[in-house]
């Protein structure tokens, strides 16, 4: 059976002990193993693989010998209490092996948790799970995580007490940053608050989350974008002592203004082109570059795009006649004024 959306979170938290399985899969190794995570320490408690409750087995172990899952599974613990049995990086090649331990499996036996990569609709280890009356599939994207899953974090670090705008805050944090760093965004601030009765607020928020380059390198798109010209320079300085390559962010600056000349060119207007984006972009980012595309327009667009072709040839040209940071800054400074132009 499928699980999705706030049906999945719930179950992530609460796992029915009684079913054979569960299945996570998805593109996103971190947020698949933070899920994966969540769900035994569920199942069978925070002491459960001191007390060898848990098995975990390596998806090229299970390939060289199949009956590891299911002796696993029917194995009796020294411990009691609940088992689990962990098959990890599956793929479709297995399936057979684990849809037969899904249907041997009995009450009694410990509960298999398989996690894998992104799977087609049609893969045959995410339609066992799906088509077993005993089992459940979830599939984990990279869409921004909902204020449920948002809530839960927060109550799993003990943060329980948020201010309005702090929250607001938080929701824009869980968007930006990957969800293991944000985790760890969230353990840091119930450290930085120990003791403090007070609300977490927004300062709070700032003093704890990380510097990240990331966001530096949407800062700058943003800004070429909207013709802060004056901006470039400073901004500049700080991405190079983090380390930025000028190759890096010329490929960031060209992904970011393919998508606005996609948008600017639909025939249904830019608000369709950001919609129709695959990766779908949303929220505040979506409005924004809504906003970038409709000042540029198709045709300044298409001359910035140009730029940025003749910025990459000449910075992987075996001959530079200037520092590599210097060409893709003055490239920026020009794109930014092409939005002033008529």
């Amino acid at each position: 059976m499928k699980l999705a959306g706030r049906e999945a979170a719930k179950y992530f938290q609460r796992p029915d002990p009684n079913r054979a399985g569960l299945l996570i899969y998805g593109a996103d190794t971190m947020r698949v193993a933070l899920k994966r995570q969540e769900v035994i320490a569920a199942l069978i408690g925070k002491t459960g693989e001191e007390e060898m409750r848990l098995t975990r087995i390596n998806a090229a172990d299970l390939r060289k010998d199949p009956a590891l899952v299911m002796d696993a599974l029917k194995a009796v613990g020294f411990f009691p209490g609940p088992r689990a049995v962990f098959v990890e990086e599956a793929s479709d090649g297995l399936a057979a092996v684990i849809e037969g331990a899904l249907n041997a499996w009995a009450p009694g036996d410990a509960q298999l948790v398989v996690t894998a990569g992104q799977l087609a609709a049609k893969a045959k280890l995410r339609v066992a799970f799906e088509k077993h009356p005993n089992a459940y599939a979830a599939g984990l994207y990279d869409d921004p995580p909902s204020r449920d899953e948002i809530e839960a974090e927060l109550a799993r670090a003990g943060l329980p007490n948020i201010a309005p705008g702090a929250m607001t805050d938080l929701v824009q944090l869980a968007n930006d940053l990957t969800p293991g760093d944000f985790r760890q965004t969230l353990e840091k601030i119930a450290l930085y608050k120990m003791g403090d009765s007070q609300p977490v607020a927004s300062e709070d928020i700032l003093a704890c989350a990380p510097a990240s380059t990331e966001a530096d390198m949407d800062d700058m798109l943003n800004i070429v974008a909207e013709g802060h010209t004056a901006q470039i320079g400073p901004l500049m300085q700080r991405l190079a002592a983090q380390g930025v390559q000028p190759v890096g962010l010329c490929i960031a600056l060209s992904r970011h203004f393919r998508t606005l000349f996609a948008a600017a060119a639909d025939p249904a207007g830019p608000a369709q082109g950001i919609a129709r984006m695959r990766p779908p972009v949303y929220g505040a980012r979506r409005d924004r570059m809504q906003r970038q595309a409709q000042a540029w327009g198709a045709a300044r667009l298409q001359d910035a795009l140009g730029i940025l072709v003749d910025t990459d040839l000449a910075l992987r040209s075996g001959v530079q006649t200037a520092p590599g940071m210097a060409v893709i800054e003055r490239s920026m400074i020009r794109m930014a004024q092409l939005l002033r132009r008529r």
